[in-house]
């Protein structure tokens, strides 16, 4: 175990400008300010530096542009590390059902390169950060997700995340790498990318466009605010026990539909904005997570309501117009090409 408290760590976090990643940066930089990290990600449509923005000046942070399936590069940032925390992963379902080549590479051949180097490299922890959808999906009256439910993945994107998990696993068991695993519930919060469902949804209704909802709407997912992620990620890395997953939920399922007429009703706009469309193939009808178990090792719980969290969320895309519309418009790409000359 790693005592964040006690120890200043150089941590190299992977996919830090995505969403939960640059939330966790910011997260660990407030809480542990004698802390270093790498941001390493290699800016793809989902990543963005803006969302990094206040701390860019930071003299504890640097960011790396790169890809982690880079094995050199990644190598010679791990030499000089402590410990990885691995956020970095294409997440979308819909893009893995039209191609998943690119998931393949950076969810499997990724975490392998980030492993073999953290082998090679005697590094005190990996964290690997994954997802409830490598479990499948649920009835209507079946027992949540726990640490001990069979994989069954049903989409290119969760087999993907499946392999890895697997892969952190095996280098736990064959060479002794000190790991953890996360399996974490939908997440939402401030910088959550808008192609996802409760951001869309948010900054649609922002623009007076209509709301897709997939099929009848029914689909169940369990909501997790996404500090509240982050302070579970920080308790695993500092008192998880080595070799263990955790599963780390909110407390709150909701439906689909639920949640778009919760956001309509904070928006106070009428529901002729919904507009039903055509379901996904092999779309999961329901996810749930049982945390106890975090919560019984570790002490976590979430912290925020779904209610709470939403308000907060929905004022946040208010107050951020700016970040928003650069990435609808895909303003925010152009930056990278001129700063990278891409």
């Amino acid at each position: 175990m790693i005592n964040m408290k006690k120890i200043s760590q150089k941590i190299l976090v992977t996919g830090g400008a995505g969403f939960i990643g640059s939330n966790f940066i910011r997260y660990i930089l407030k809480k542990y300010p004698e802390h270093e990290i790498v941001n390493l990600d290699l800016l793809t449509y989902a990543g963005n530096l803006e969302n990094l923005k206040d701390i860019e000046g930071n003299k504890n942070y640097k960011f790396v542009k790169g890809d982690i399936a880079d094995k050199k590069l990644v190598n010679n940032l791990v030499k000089d590390c402590d410990a990885i925390v691995n956020f970095a992963a294409e997440s979308h379902v819909d893009r893995s059902i039209l191609d998943s080549s690119d998931f393949i590479r950076t969810n499997i051949v990724g975490t392998h390169n980030l492993l073999e180097a953290a082998k090679n490299n005697g590094l005190k922890r990996f964290h690997h950060i994954s997802t409830d959808e490598v479990f499948g999906h649920l009835g209507p009256n079946d027992t949540a997700f726990n640490e001990n439910t069979p994989y069954a993945p049903r989409s290119p994107y969760s087999a993907s995340k499946a392999a890895s998990d697997h892969l952190v696993r095996a280098y736990f068991h064959t060479f002794g790498l000190p790991i953890t695993i996360s399996n974490c519930s939908n997440n939402f919060g401030p910088f959550h990318f808008p192609e996802k469902l409760i951001p869309l949804v948010i900054t649609n209704l922002l623009e007076g466009k209509k709301i897709p909802v997939y099929g009848d709407g029914l689909q169940v997912r369990d909501w997790l605010f996404v500090s509240d992620h982050c302070e579970a990620i920080d308790l695993i890395i500092s008192k998880g026990k080595i070799g263990e997953t955790y599963c780390i939920g909110g407390n709150a399922e909701k439906t689909n539909i639920d949640i778009v007429k919760k956001i309509i009703e904070l928006l106070k706009q009428g529901e002729e904005m919904i507009e039903y469309v055509k379901d996904r193939p092999g779309h999961d009808r329901r996810y749930a997570i049982d945390f106890s178990k975090i919560k019984s090792e570790l002490g976590w719980q979430p912290r925020t309501s779904f209610e709470d969290g939403m308000k907060q969320t929905v004022e946040w895309y208010k107050a951020n117009e700016n970040w928003w519309r650069n990435i609808k418009n895909g303003n925010y790409l152009e930056y990278y090409k001129k700063q990278y000359g891409e």
